[in-house]
């Protein structure tokens, strides 16, 4: 049994020393050329903090560098937390702020923007800590299989992100399923999508180190033209992808299949709902190809139900979110935390296992309200993950998603807490009061405003740039004298998400 992801790669170095493991558009590393390099990096990091379980942020840009600093970092025996470069400041700076790492990897390339942050920790550069080192040092067998392996952050709704602690544990578990389950051996070549600051790519990684497969870590530049991604893949031989389906849909509303066909025979996706619409239209170019649909807030390790398509579906079916994978417990409670068993009964998944996160780092407050003694079980402690979306099972007792409970929605693969976008409208001086409610039938952010001038979409991208992603800005916006109150004097949040139903037909649903 393994106790540290460590392990993987030690155990692929013995059976693959000089297979090619890792490739950007600037970099080659065999897996020992890889493995050596983060030792590097692991001695330095002893070397000037020796201490263990802490977290250090990576500030790179997504390559095959970022991975060998999150290894290193897992060497040193502390916790790796990928960083988006692209984000605003002040983001940035609210995830250093909250989080507190002991120290930032970063390059030449990006050490101003560093600085501009005002984070004071220690500043590591690249260039220095992958150099070869006289005396190799690591920490990482001093560690359990429940300490700490990543932190990734998610949309918080005050604003502040919320940094989501996943254990050795929980990346075997769920690394050791996905291996059996897709028959993952050496021959894969992925075509990795997710940024690393995004859980998806959990996948991407952790599959390569285990099996011996070759990640190719794809120039984020080619998914905004799909038909040189294609063109990139078929060059690549990459066979496997784990992509959010917005990718997916955009090549088939394109048809460019017809034109490029990359030599796929597994294709996941995640992060939103896939429409049966789109995916039949890649069924028919791979037929004899895996296709599966995986579901998974981040607070469980990436994923806890998987659907591998297995029958034919109508356009206008929702693809199943599945079932549970290996070692996780998915349940259904109704609104009195009663088990719902009978099928097309809505209720909240919750989910009890290994994959569940430590918590949130830094905030017991908000992992005390979701993570949760299981309502079910009173003879002992149990914890069970509160996801907040509504799913019901169909007949076939699979389960399908519906949509979320809360104001957190699902965008682009992203995980979006829409309370945040309204705190970063706050910096727009012209607004009065606003609403952001999510067109999940479009994909659309949406804003209602009361403000005496009429606001500009530019005006208001090239505002909010300075505080949120560009993922996070609305897309659609619309002015009203008033915004809707309900009887308790709030923002009727519903009256303005059903007059985008009434405009648009039947709403959409999320991951």
């Amino acid at each position: 049994m393994k106790i540290n992801v460590i392990e993987y790669l030690t155990e692929t170095i013995d059976k693959f020393p000089n297979k090619i493991g890792f490739e950007d558009k600037d970099n080659v590393m065999t897996f020992s050329e890889f493995n050596k390099t983060a030792l590097n990096i692991s001695t330095n990091i002893v070397n000037f903090a020796n201490q263990i379980k802490k977290p250090i942020g990576v500030f790179l840009p997504k390559s095959v560098n970022a991975l060998a600093s999150f290894i290193g970092i897992l060497y040193s025996g502390n916790i790796y937390m990928p960083l988006d470069i692209k984000n605003p400041k002040e983001r940035i700076e609210g995830i250093l702020n909250n989080i507190e790492p002991i120290a930032v990897i970063t390059d030449e390339k990006n050490l101003e923007k560093l600085k501009e942050t005002g984070y004071k920790g220690q500043i590591l550069l690249y260039e220095e800590i992958k150099k070869d080192c006289t005396k190799i040092n690591t920490r990482f067998e001093e560690l359990t299989d429940t300490d700490g392996a990543y932190i990734i952050n998610t949309s918080g709704s005050t604003g502040v992100p919320k940094g989501v602690l996943i254990s050795h544990r929980s990346i075997i578990d769920y690394i050791e399923w996905a291996s059996k389950c897709y028959n993952i051996s050496e021959n894969e070549v992925i075509g990795n999508q997710a940024p690393f600051y995004f859980d998806n790519s959990v996948l991407d990684i952790y599959l390569t180190l285990k099996n011996g497969c070759k990640l190719i870590v794809t120039p984020e530049n080619l998914f905004i033209f799909p038909i040189k991604l294609l063109e990139y893949y078929c060059e690549k031989q990459v066979n496997l992808i784990f992509f959010v389906p917005s990718i997916l849909v955009n090549i088939a509303n394109m048809d460019l299949l017809k034109t490029v066909k990359p030599p796929l025979n597994k294709i996941l996706f995640a992060g939103e709902v896939m429409p049966a619409k789109q995916l039949n239209y890649w069924i028919k170019y791979y037929p004899d190809s895996l296709f599966s649909n995986l579901y998974g807030p981040t607070e469980i390790t990436v994923d806890c139900t998987y659907y591998i398509v297995n029958r034919p579906l109508k356009d206008n079916e929702p693809v199943p979110i599945g079932n549970r994978c290996k070692n996780s417990d998915v349940i259904v409670l109704d609104e009195n935390n009663k088990l719902i068993e009978k099928p097309n009964i809505s209720g909240e998944l919750c989910v009890r296992g290994s994959s569940l996160a430590l918590g949130y780092y830094n905030d017991l407050e908000k992992t005390n309200k979701v993570f949760v003694q299981n309502p079910l079980n009173d003879k002992y402690p149990e914890r069970i993950y509160r996801t907040g979306d509504m799913v019901y099972y169909n007949d076939r007792g699979e389960i399908i998603f519906q949509g979320r409970k809360d104001f957190q929605i699902k965008h682009l693969g992203y995980r979006i807490e829409l309370g945040e976008i309204e705190t970063a409208l706050g910096s727009v001086k012209e607004l009065k009061n606003v609403c952001v409610v999510y067109d999940s039938k479009n994909s659309k952010i949406v804003l209602f405003y009361e403000s005496d001038t009429q606001i500009e979409q530019k005006d208001l991208i090239k505002t909010l740039s300075n505080s949120i992603p560009k993922y996070m800005i609305p897309t659609e916006i619309h002015k009203l004298n008033k915004l809707p109150v309900n009887s308790n004097g709030k923002i009727d949040r519903l009256s303005l998400q059903n007059s985008l139903v009434s405009s648009n037909g039947a709403p959409g649903g999320g991951k």
